[in-house]
């Protein structure tokens, strides 16, 4: 796992957002004053990784990441694996009981971003998401860098406090550690799988050995007899082919004969169908009584459409009825319109005059209204004074001196003055009353003349009717004599369309008896053209009867002569059955004695499909037991194999089942890390210490200052017990990756949270080689967390942390 950026908002002291870009960086320095945030930065990796801090003291401890007075906050990293990029996102939030974590997912990104771009371009370069919500996150981290928590603080993240875990940690917990850097856990794997292994070719063995059991004993003999029913069956093909070609040319004469059979049949029934229809003998007198009524009800018809044409012809010689119609409605409106006219042209006379009487008080009202005017303004010139007054308006110029108006002065009307303009209004309004009446009086006079005017054009209209008929009486004597002419033809009319209907019903009988005798005709032609293939005689069409007769006679004589043909026939076709019947019965044998069932009908087909089935059959037996014989040797071979496979995957299972591979294992990674990390002490201790394994893979320390006493690492003081966990932990970096398998090749980082104040000038200067040689190669990251200047000025990146009343900051420089 190697960081590339790491972002913090609201985490811990870092109050302000603040991104640690590490991408460019193989070896830098956290350095600060005590409580500026430096080991924070360490943290918030560990964080975001696992969402814990080892410095807190207990997993899932989540209330001390976000800053004290932060309702949320956010910590966020981009790191590579395996040669994988991706991002983890933790997003907390403060509640009244606790801080929570609000989001937390891990993603995969696109690794074509420059990480120069910022955390943010590379996280929003999503690829797809790994998994979602802080456990199943956690879970992800595990599988991507191979590390449990536990184990990513004592291999990666070195944590003040902690950096002794791994050298003074029990034999058992450090086998652990090596179990899962080494991925020795993929050895049970294997040997369950060898387990699995064996006992599915244990299976499939037992598979093989029923598949052979059920294959049976097959031989030489056995495909010999295969061999000689196919040849029997070939023989009996040729036999079986000759018998079948007898038997069809016997079918095919039987099937000739059927035939003949059957046209006799056929010939003997239309001979017998024939019958004399039961109305044929009085059709002849039923058609000439229907021709004689046909005829008298078409002469009475005549008759009566003569009878009705003299009728209409007397009515037309009347005259046009609605013309009298509307001389005699003309005479009666004549006497009515006139009346009406008298009445209107009165109306209209009073309506006039009561106009005329109207526009003479219009004049009076004219008259008295000019003369209050007139009193008016004698009265206004005696008061012009009075009367400017009440016309001056505020701002408006006056009339007199045309200055403008700023303060009127008060106005007392006279009182002649309101008297004589009230009398004005006053005329004014009884000029208005008096027009008003004029002009109703007349628009009702012009209404009557209207009326009048349209009583005298209707008036008028009528007279062109009477001039025509001026004669009412002769007009209604004339229109009595038109209604009895239109009820003798209605009589005459009601007369005829009874003896049409009369003629109608008979020649409706007598086309019906017409369409019999078409009809007896036509069966007569069809029960002839029924036997005339047989030699039906010539008949009289003209005589249905005789016709009949003769054709009936001929068939009594046909039919006599053609049942003894038909005998004949039936007992040819008997004899032809036996024989065929005898030759399938010998068929039937010859299949039965070679073991072929008969079938239920022995006719050509089935007995070839038989005969062809058994050969199938036969030669499929023998293919059968050469591929049986085939079978059973590859059975054979299978079964070895399946058994040896078992029996080695078995002998692995075995080994690896034992405790002492895992103890094996570990304690060879254990003596190569001991050996290489003694390498690291000596250099540190100034060849003081190196490092050694007891009978129970503990780590002491042998002291070559005391005669090589060998001590426990508990036994050295803090600062000989920095050295050693240093050349431990650099160890374990250096040497697991040619180790370990997919977790391992994820440890290219390794970040120490120390005190380097505790080692001397050369100590110091050997752990600063020492680190320096570590990221020669640009393969690893190194970072420290340090307060020793002289351990931070070897560094080439350095981040400075301070704090003040805002929180923690961080500058990145470069040594």
């Amino acid at each position: 796992m190697r960081p590339l950026c790491v972002h913090m908002d609201d985490f811990c002291s870092y109050r302000e957002p603040t991104s640690v870009s590490l991408h460019d960086v193989d070896y830098f320095v956290l350095v600060g004053p005590t409580g500026a945030g430096k080991s924070t930065v360490i943290d918030a990796i560990c964080f975001a990784l696992y969402g814990s801090v080892p410095r807190w003291g207990k997993e899932n401890v989540i209330r001390l990441a976000l800053a004290p007075s932060a309702t949320s906050g956010r910590v966020a990293l981009v790191f590579e694996a395996a040669g994988r990029r991706y991002g983890v996102v933790r997003a907390l939030a403060r509640t009244k009981q606790s801080v929570t974590t609000k989001e937390a997912r891990l993603d995969e990104l696109d690794p074509s971003v420059d990480p120069a771009d910022g955390i943010e371009e590379m996280l929003a370069a999503q690829v797809r998401t790994i998994a979602d919500g802080p456990d199943p996150v956690t879970a992800a981290v595990e599988r991507v860098t191979g590390l449990e928590f536990r184990y990513f603080t004592q291999c990666v993240v070195l944590p003040q406090g902690r950096f002794a875990d791994f050298l003074q940690a029990e034999p058992r917990k450090r086998q652990d550690l090596l179990v899962q850097l080494l991925d020795a856990g993929t050895f049970e794997v294997i040997m369950k799988r060898a387990g699995e292994e064996a006992k599915v070719a244990e299976a499939r063995a037992q598979a093989a050995e029923a598949q052979l059991a059920k294959v049976g004993a097959v031989d030489e003999a056995a495909e010999t007899a295969a061999r000689q029913r196919v040849e029997r069956l070939e023989t009996l093909g040729d036999q079986v082919r000759s018998a079948l070609d007898e038997l069809r040319r016997t079918d095919d004469t039987i099937r000739d004969r059927d035939a003949d059979a059957a046209d006799a049949a056929r010939s003997l029934d239309a001979l017998a169908a024939l019958a004399m229809p039961e109305d044929v003998p009085t059709l002849a007198d039923d058609l000439k009584t229907a021709t004689g009524a046909a005829e008298r009800a078409a002469r009475e018809a005549a008759r009566h459409e003569e009878a009705e044409s003299a009728a209409r012809e007397r009515l037309a010689a009347l005259g046009d009825k609605a013309v009298l119609d509307l001389a005699a409605r003309a005479h009666r409106d004549h006497a009515r319109l006139t009346e009406e006219i008298e009445t209107v042209r009165a109306e209209a006379e009073q309506a006039r005059r009561e106009a005329a009487d109207a526009e003479a008080d219009v004049a009076v009202a004219q008259a008295n209204l000019q003369q209050a005017q007139e009193e008016l303004q004698r009265t206004r010139d005696a008061h012009t004074a009075a009367d400017l007054v009440q016309r001056l308006a505020v701002g408006e110029p006056c009339p007199v001196c045309l200055r403008e108006v700023t303060e009127p002065p008060e106005r007392h009307a006279p009182p002649a003055l309101g008297a004589a303009d009230r009398k004005v209004k006053a005329r004014a309004r009884d000029l208005e009353t008096a027009q008003d009446a004029l002009r109703r009086l007349e628009r009702e006079a012009d209404r009557r003349d209207e009326k009048l005017d349209g009583l005298r054009r209707q008036l008028d209209a009528q007279d062109e009717h009477i001039r025509a008929h001026p004669d009412a009486d002769d007009v209604q004597r004339r229109l009595d004599a038109i209604g009895a002419a239109e009820a003798d033809a209605e009589r005459a009319r009601q007369d005829l369309l009874s003896a049409r209907a009369d003629l109608a019903k008979a020649e409706r009988l007598l086309a019906g008896l017409n369409d019999e005798a078409g009809r007896a005709q036509r069966t007569l032609d069809e029960a002839r053209d029924t036997v005339v293939a047989f030699g039906a005689p010539a008949v009289d069409r003209t005589d249905l009867h005789a016709a009949w007769t003769t054709l009936l006679n001929w068939r009594d004589q046909e039919a006599a002569r053609r049942g003894e043909a038909a005998e004949t026939l039936a007992n040819e076709l008997s004899d032809l059955r036996a024989r065929r019947d005898d030759r399938r019965r010998a068929l039937a044998a010859a299949l039965d004695a070679h073991e072929i069932a008969v079938p239920a009908t022995i006719d050509t087909d089935t007995v070839r499909d038989a005969v062809l089935n058994a050969r199938n059959q036969a030669e499929n037996r023998l293919a059968d037991v050469q591929r049986d014989r085939r079978r059973a040797e590859e059975l054979a071979g299978e079964i070895r194999k399946h058994q040896q496979d078992a029996a080695v995957a078995q002998d692995l299972a075995r080994h690896l089942r034992a405790n002492n591979f895992e103890n094996w294992l570990c304690g060879e990674a254990l003596a190569l890390l001991v050996d290489t990390a003694s390498e690291t002490l000596r250099e540190l201790s100034g060849g003081q210490f190196e490092f050694v394994l007891d009978d129970r893979n503990a780590i002491e320390v042998t002291d070559h200052t005391e005669a090589g006493l060998r001590r426990s690492v508990r036994t050295l003081s803090g600062g000989e017990t920095f050295q050693a966990s240093l050349a431990l932990a650099l160890a374990l970096s250096d040497q697991i990756a040619r180790l370990g398998g997919g977790a391992a090749r994820s440890l290219d980082s390794i970040f120490l949270d120390e005190g380097f104040g505790t080692l001397d000038p050369a100590t110091l200067d050997t752990v600063a080689t020492t680190l320096e040689r570590l990221t020669s190669g640009g393969d690893r990251m190194v970072g420290i967390v340090t307060h020793v200047p002289a351990l931070a000025e070897r560094v080439p990146v350095r981040f400075d942390v301070s704090r003040d009343h805002t929180g923690s900051h961080l500058e990145k420089r470069s040594t």
